[in-house]
């Protein structure tokens, strides 16, 4: 049976909903699964998908003078692989054109992971094209086994052109999640043919369709406000000081309250910008939630928003998930045309799309979205037969999993049950 090493950034990662559910697919279409993370998880919480994964994990030094040692022990070993040499004129060649520690640390990180890695691994699998597919190409290259790579969004918008045409160069396969995606990476790629599209889906046993109609409200009753809900990390490219901007230009008699679930690392600005505009008492902050929480606040929402832009540094979103989930419980969208969201969003029939950065225009359409519960109604239930069609993980899945060999999951009783 073959052995595979999934090599991850952080794990587990409430945010990464989209990597656990892939994992838990192949596992039970008989994948045997390591899974290797370069860092320790920060989360407080976790997905119930992430207690249903039985591969066992293990962690890199994180950084590499908090385990001396052990990194010292994994470089005199990897130094006896038979391709080593190759790898370290690799990574040479890379330092020589990216002379920063993080380049450092992952050659350090990929000795240890190569020097430990168990003997029946047969492919190494990396998530994302920068930071852990450096590390799973030196590692893979001092072992001489063969590795892919699954791209998403920030890695492949923000990577260097040299770089992402290296990897793919070496690289047995790599998929990605956008069409976006698939074009850039593609045109970049020496073999176009070993880049392949595939979309996350959504698991859609793990999000079953509300029961009974959604309230109508209108946002004319200060009683019942209209409930405007987003999911997503505090980060620039998520373009939530636009969000807050827009909805402090809803008219002063409209009744709403706005909900955000996610962490990030401007969350405290973004209270200071909203206390400015003079609409704190309108907005709660969530913090990180489990699935089972996002869930509770999808159903209870009425709208759903992703103001998404593209970051000072090129960083964009690709397809973020939570749209997927929003749109499975028919939670009408409202979304920016960046990267990969017009392929799920399409505007004026699975939801609402705006430009990027367009504050006016966001909130007319917020206007429009409360006053207009019917309209609600129609893209909601149109953005779910979206997602049932053409972004289930059961639609999808055999895109990942034939590239491993395997065929139809195997029946098998879960952690939960």
């Amino acid at each position: 049976m073959t052995a595979v090493a999934v090599i991850l950034k952080g794990y587990p990662r409430l945010s990464e909903t989209f990597i656990a559910q892939e994992i838990l697919a192949l596992q039970r279409r008989g994948l045997d699964l390591r899974i290797v993370s370069l860092r320790h998880p920060t989360d407080k919480e976790i997905h119930p998908v992430h207690r249903e994964i039985t591969a066992p994990v293990s962690y890199l030094p994180e950084y590499l003078h908090s385990e001396p040692f052990r990194v010292l022990r994994g470089f005199a070993a990897a130094r006896k692989l038979p391709g080593y040499a190759r790898a370290r004129a690799t990574w040479r060649h890379d330092l020589a054109r990216d002379r920063t520690r993080n380049r450092v640390r992952r050659f350090g990180q990929a000795c240890v992971l190569a020097a430990e890695l168990p003997g029946d691994i047969t492919h190494l699998y990396a998530h994302f094209l920068h930071t852990p597919a450096s590390v799973t190409r030196y590692a893979a290259i001092m072992r001489g086994l063969p590795w892919s790579c699954s791209a998403h969004a920030k890695d492949i918008w923000t990577s260097p052109n040299w770089e992402i045409a290296e990897k793919l160069a070496d690289a047995a396969w790599t998929v990605t999640c956008t069409r976006a995606g698939f074009d850039r990476l593609a045109g970049l790629a020496p073999d176009p043919d070993k880049v392949g599209l595939v979309y996350h889906g959504l698991d859609l046993d793990r999000f079953p369709p509300p029961t009974g109609a959604r309230p109508a409200r209108d946002g004319g009753d200060p009683g019942e406000p209209a409930i405007i809900l987003s999911v997503g990390r505090a980060v620039e490219k998520k373009g939530y000081g636009d969000l807050l901007a827009a909805l402090a230009l809803l008219p002063p008699e409209m009744n709403w309250r706005f909900r955000h679930i996610g962490g990030g690392g401007v969350s405290d600005r973004l209270k200071a910008e909203a206390e400015r505009l003079g609409i704190t008492g309108r907005i709660c902050w969530l913090g990180a939630r489990s699935q089972e929480k996002v869930l509770e606040e999808l159903r209870a929402a009425d709208l759903f928003v992703l103001s998404s832009k593209i970051g000072k540094d090129g960083d964009r979103d690709g397809l973020p998930n939570v749209l997927m989930e929003a749109a499975s419980q028919t939670l009408p969208l409202l979304a920016t045309s960046v990267s990969g969201i017009p392929e799920l969003v399409e505007d004026g029939r699975t939801g609402l799309l705006v430009e990027p950065g367009d504050i006016e225009a966001l909130a007319r359409s917020l206007a429009r979205l409360i006053r207009d519960p019917e309209l609600r109604r129609e893209l909601g239930a149109a953005g779910a037969r979206k997602v049932g069609a053409d972004f289930s993980l059961s639609g999808n899945i055999a895109g990942i999993a034939a590239r491993f060999g395997l065929t139809e999951p195997r029946e098998q009783a879960t952690a939960c049950e």
